[in-house]
């Protein structure tokens, strides 16, 4: 399918995309009919998507029935085929990766320095795009809802400029795709949000893709214990490679797992993180650390209960409860400095893909995230 020329108009194209019909059921492949970018928007020819947790928990959600059909994915990279009008920033063949919160540059947020959460291009949850609340998926002329305004399960899509990021045409597009939400989330929890110092020590729940970047964050803030916590014994040994000193499998104690922690941090640690998605998770992250000066920050996005409930003599007691969304990165601003820390060796993000798939194989990618036998799955799209 060849690129829009320069100077014409962008027209509608025809793509594959990996289309689900409703919660849980499995994606199907359908021909779908890509619209051309609106006002500052650019499609982008996906080269390569990661599966997210967060993609799995929202195709199996039944609490948005109405969402359906929907195209899933949102940590890709691609080039761009096309821009829209006033586009100033990407040219047709750019690189860029997408990402599922924007930067506008304007809003109150975004020249503040104190916040990612841009009043213009925030986290979508309605399935359509910011600009007109209009979908640029179609099958039949009936439309077809997007995911966090990306839906890159699909070999081209439609996304503001602002929620994409141009990168090197030198960087390995199989690989920097995590960057895009999952490395960066852990990341940006450690060193933005929580503020991690030296000699500290660390309590991480989870240690999927977040949490284990979570883990290289501390370690290269110079924490002297990091602590992972995970039901999955193999998590072990992964942990090691990414900074975890001690390993807690709670599913083989007989006691909380905060006791266990507080034992190892004389008193509780200095900072927790609630990587796993679950509220029940924060409470017990909030118990694990110190009196006087802990900071639990949750990072999970729930698949049920999204309601946090915590007796209120944890945070009398001097505790510290915080949210993180994307590890606090302003996108456009920061992402490039992180992907510069790849290029030079100074991250780890090719450890965390366990599986390389084909787009026709993404059912079976799926698969491996539900049965919790990947950490990342890298869907590569047909050339």
């Amino acid at each position: 399918m060849a690129a829009a020329s320069s100077s014409s108009p962008p027209a509608a194209i025809t793509c594959r995309a990996a289309v689900a019909w409703g919660p849980g059921q499995a994606l199907v492949m359908e021909d779908v009919e890509v619209a051309p970018p609106g006002p500052m928007e650019i499609r982008v020819k996906v080269v390569s998507t990661s599966i997210c947790r967060s993609d799995v928990n929202q195709w199996q959600n039944t609490a948005q029935p109405d969402l359906f059909p929907r195209i899933f994915g949102h940590e890709a990279s691609g080039v761009v085929e096309s821009v829209g009008e006033g586009v100033t920033e990407f040219q047709v063949g750019d690189h860029a990766l997408t990402v599922f919160i924007g930067e506008c540059m304007s809003c109150k947020h975004c020249v503040s320095g104190k916040s990612n959460m841009c009043q213009k291009l925030g986290l979508e949850r309605k399935g359509v795009m910011h600009s007109d609340q209009m979908t640029r998926f179609s099958i039949g002329g009936k439309p077809v809802y997007h995911y966090c305004a990306v839906s890159s399960f699909s070999e081209y899509t439609v996304v503001h400029s602002g929620c994409a990021v141009k990168v090197s045409p030198t960087m390995p597009m199989d690989r920097i795709c995590l960057l895009s939400c999952g490395v960066s989330a852990g990341l940006g929890a450690a060193w933005n949000v929580a503020d991690i110092t030296k000699g500290s020590s660390v309590v991480i729940f989870g240690l999927g893709t977040v949490g284990l970047s979570v883990a290289q964050g501390a370690k290269l803030r110079g924490a002297s214990k990091i602590i992972g916590v995970d039901t999955n014994p193999d998590k072990k040994e992964k942990g090691k490679a990414f900074g975890v000193t001690d390993f807690i499998n709670p599913g083989e104690l007989n006691e909380p797992v905060q006791q266990v922690v507080k034992r190892l941090t004389d008193g509780g640690a200095d900072y927790s993180f609630e990587c796993v998605g679950d509220t029940g998770v924060v409470s017990t992250a909030l118990q694990s650390c110190s009196d006087g000066w802990g900071l639990t920050v949750t990072l999970g996005v729930p698949k049920a209960k999204p309601e946090v409930s915590a007796h209120y003599g944890l945070l009398l007691s001097g505790r510290t409860l915080k949210g993180s969304l994307f590890g606090g990165w302003r996108p456009k601003s920061d992402i490039p400095s992180l992907v510069e820390k790849y290029a030079n060796k100074e991250i780890q993000v090719d450890e965390l893909v366990t599986h390389d798939m084909p787009f026709s194989d993404i059912n079976k990618a799926l698969e491996l995230m539900l049965e919790n036998r990947c950490l990342r799955c890298v869907i590569h799209m047909p050339k």
